[in-house]
C-alpha cells in the first residue's frame, strides 16, 4: 500500500523567514493524501499544510509563524480547493467481483 501526500498547490510568500530573514525563500505547500493499493486508488479529504524556506532549506513550524505569515496563511487557506476525495476500483478488484458473481449465479 502507499500512502503518501501530493502537492496540490505552491504559493511564493513575500514573507520574511523567521530563521534567515530573507523575503526570497518562503513557500507555502498544500498537500492531499492519496492512497494507492493493489486494489484501489482513492484520493481522501486529509489536507497537510507546510512552509519551506528554500534559501536556508528549514521548515517553518506553526509556532514560528509570525502575524503576517499567519494572515497570509489563513488566506491562502480560503482560496485552496481541494480535489474531490474520491475512489477508483482497479482492475484487479473488478476482476474478483465479476469471479464472484459469477461463480454465486453458477452454485445458484
Amino acid at each position: 500500500m502507499h500512502d503518501k501526500f501530493i502537492p496540490i498547490k505552491e504559493v511564493t510568500l513575500k514573507n520574511n523567514c523567521p530563521e534567515c530573514f530573507n523575503t526570497q525563500g518562503l513557500r507555502l505547500t498544500f498537500k492531499q493524501r492519496f492512497i494507492e493499493t493493489q486494489f484501489y486508488k482513492s484520493i481522501t479529504a486529509d489536507i497537510k499544510q507546510e512552509i519551506n524556506c528554500n534559501i536556508c532549506h528549514s521548515i517553518i513550524y506553526p509556532v514560528q509563524w509570525t502575524d503576517d505569515i499567519d494572515r497570509v496563511f489563513e488566506y491562502q487557506k480560503k482560496t485552496f480547493t481541494p480535489k474531490k476525495a474520491s475512489t477508483y476500483i482497479k482492475k484487479t478488484s473488478w476482476i474478483i467481483i465479476v469471479s464472484s458473481l459469477i461463480i454465486i449465479s453458477l452454485i445458484g
